[in-house]
């Protein structure tokens, strides 16, 4: 039996737009484990604030500006990192947007500007990565998917509908790069406690109230209950594991008719 591995000592991790938030606590956990962060953004104050954060645990973060949604931008931002830092074992399609506006008020610009961002971006990325990953018979690529990759919401067609395009594209990747013995998982968190819900998340809000009685974990995610999945599918001890995504959502896709108290029996 082969040794368990979680070890991602000198690997070279990209994690778009982990500059706070989710991506920054899957960079962290990566870190954690011996990886070598990279992470872009489009916004350069961004990026000067977060290396203080990752400093605060020790991580010394390689930061760039480039945007994901331009194929040239992405190739120039690739090779800076290939060329001042190495070549990319390991790449985290994290950046995203979401725009709550319903169908029919939703401008089809901003339905096109979410696609461009959530779906044709990790295109982009992942085409720039993985012929040097194909070369070296390794690889992995994590796409950031969602809840909304599997149903949908009120107010969120754009984000649905490229999540839900972003999981049959991590599949489709897997079933071509695969054969070169790349990995092409998914992570779809649940419902996350980050600055973006923090209004939401207060007792009496609808939604806190949704959140918590229809989880059956009854509490929002926090970040960092990201990361172990993370390490899991940038690491050996997933090897085996492609085309899959793994949602970490507290139970609440297993269960979506939970109510808490009424099946704690």
């Amino acid at each position: 039996m082969n040794k368990i591995s979680f070890d991602l000592t000198g690997k070279i991790t990209l994690v778009t737009g982990a500059t706070h938030g989710i991506g920054m606590a899957i960079a962290k956990g990566l870190a954690q484990q011996g990886a070598r962060i990279c992470v872009n953004d489009i916004d350069v104050c961004k990026l000067e604030a977060c290396k203080e954060e990752y400093a605060k645990d020790g991580i010394d973060v390689y930061t760039l500006n480039f945007n994901v949604t331009d194929e040239e931008d992405v190739d120039r931002g690739i090779s800076q990192i290939e060329n001042e830092v190495g070549p990319i074992d390991i790449l985290v399609n994290n950046a995203g947007i979401i725009k709550r506006i319903p169908i029919l008020d939703m401008p089809v610009d901003d339905f096109r500007t979410v696609l461009e961002v959530d779906l044709v971006a990790p295109l982009i990325v992942a085409k720039r990565v993985a012929p040097a990953m194909i070369e070296r018979r390794a690889g992995k690529i994590i796409n950031m998917c969602s809840m909304m990759s599997v149903y949908g919401r009120n107010s969120v067609s754009a984000y649905a509908s490229a999540k839900g395009g972003l999981k049959l594209l991590t599949q489709n990747m897997c079933c071509e790069w695969a054969k070169y013995g790349l990995n092409i998982n998914g992570i779809g968190p649940g419902y996350i406690a980050t600055a973006q819900t923090e209004p939401i998340r207060v007792d009496g809000h609808p939604f806190n109230d949704l959140v918590m009685t229809r989880t059956p974990a009854a509490r929002w995610g926090d970040p960092s209950d990201l990361a172990g999945a993370a390490v899991l599918l940038a690491s050996d001890a997933g090897q085996f594991i492609n085309g899959q995504v793994i949602y970490v959502d507290g139970g609440i896709l297993a269960n979506f008719g939970y109510v808490k108290g009424e099946n704690d029996l």
